[in-house]
């Protein structure tokens, strides 16, 4: 958990503005990610916008759909009160959150109450890989009493405290072999793993783990499954570990983003126009991967809307300013931020 201290450290030297920024970044980010793991797609600028708005900091008057309002809602309960023991009116609460908007579900900020076999697949619905069965509901609150005692005995201090890394890890395995919800049980596996991880910090974790996760989803379930059908959560809890460590990782590099991008807008003030200054922003929103296949006069007029040839003069002008690198010629030029390493092929 090492990672996890330097990336408190850099975000103490971001000036407000910019730690909200990235606070609100990462947030959204997880929002969205923990959500496509799951199939299911929320927008990010209206998390975004959510997010701002329970922050108190200023933000558009955009209308947010339930979904995007209800996962918000979540990470911020989880960034304020990750210090807190859990109970199950945490969990409860959390699944209100999600299921914000739902008219399907019988059983919402309860556990699951129905009779059928709980199945955990992935995978489209008509052709669904079918990972493990959960146990029948009528043992969920008993084994979910048994698992909330766990978790808090485990903390740092407590009767049975476990390393961070390994209390997140079953954490995760355990909740999501009860299943206890009708739906959300991976969403909220996730952000009981970075409540574990946000108390062994004393602060909260802000890494990309949902982002990490996503990226490796046919690892992660293979794993999930592996470890439910041989009983033995080695393999998962290293697996695990090394996601925590690559997330933590990608959140440092993202942080460095953001203080990279102060430093040149600082440099670069007063000499930018509206329409490069919108673009240079947005080409940061992108994070430290950038735009997948760089900027094009293309992208920046949708961005920035203008004329082609004002469009290739103002990426020119950032080229001679040193604010970009071109890459290629003519009309397979591709522009790329000089200061993100990632960012460049």
């Amino acid at each position: 958990m090492n990672r996890g201290g330097i990336l408190v450290g850099t975000i103490k030297h971001l000036n407000a503005a910019d730690g909200d920024q990235l606070r609100i970044e990462l947030m959204s980010n997880e929002a969205v990610q923990t959500s496509a793991i799951e199939g299911e797609i929320v927008d990010r600028d209206s998390v975004q916008s959510s997010l701002r708005r329970q922050f108190g900091l200023k933000t558009d008057d955009r209308r947010i759909p339930p979904a995007e309002q209800g996962i918000a809602a979540m990470m911020i309960d989880l960034y304020r009160s990750y210090a807190e023991k859990l109970t199950h009116e945490t969990m409860f609460r959390w699944h209100r959150l999600l299921t914000n908007g739902r008219r399907d579900l019988k059983d919402i900020g309860q556990y699951r109450t129905h009779p059928e076999p709980m199945v955990i697949a992935s995978g489209r619905y008509d052709e669904p890989k079918i990972h493990f069965e959960a146990p029948p509901s009528t043992v969920v609150p008993k084994e979910m009493g048994r698992f909330v005692d766990w978790f808090n005995a485990g903390a740092s201090g407590g009767p049975s405290a476990l390393p961070a890394l390994a209390r997140a890890g079953i954490a995760h395995l355990h909740f999501v072999s009860i299943h206890p919800f009708e739906d959300g049980n991976g969403r909220i596996s996730r952000a009981l793993a970075e409540k574990v991880l946000a108390q062994s910090l004393g602060l909260p974790t802000l890494i990309t783990l949902s982002d990490t996760i996503e990226r490796r989803r046919k690892d992660y379930y293979r794993a999930l499954e592996a470890a439910n059908r041989d009983n033995d959560i080695d393999p998962w809890l290293s697996w695990f570990a090394g996601t925590v460590i690559d997330a933590q990782q990608a959140t440092q590099v993202r942080a460095e983003c953001v203080i990279e991008k102060t430093k040149l807008l600082d440099r670069l003030r007063n000499q930018l126009n509206p329409r490069q200054e919108k673009v240079i922003l947005r080409m940061f929103q992108e994070g430290p991967d950038g735009f997948k296949g760089g900027m094009s006069a293309g992208k920046y007029i949708r961005i920035a809307p203008t004329s082609r040839a004002t469009a290739t003069r103002d990426l020119q002008d950032l080229v001679e300013k040193g604010a970009l690198i071109r890459k290629g010629e003519l009309k397979g030029s591709r522009y790329y931020i000089v200061s993100i390493v990632r960012g460049t092929p």
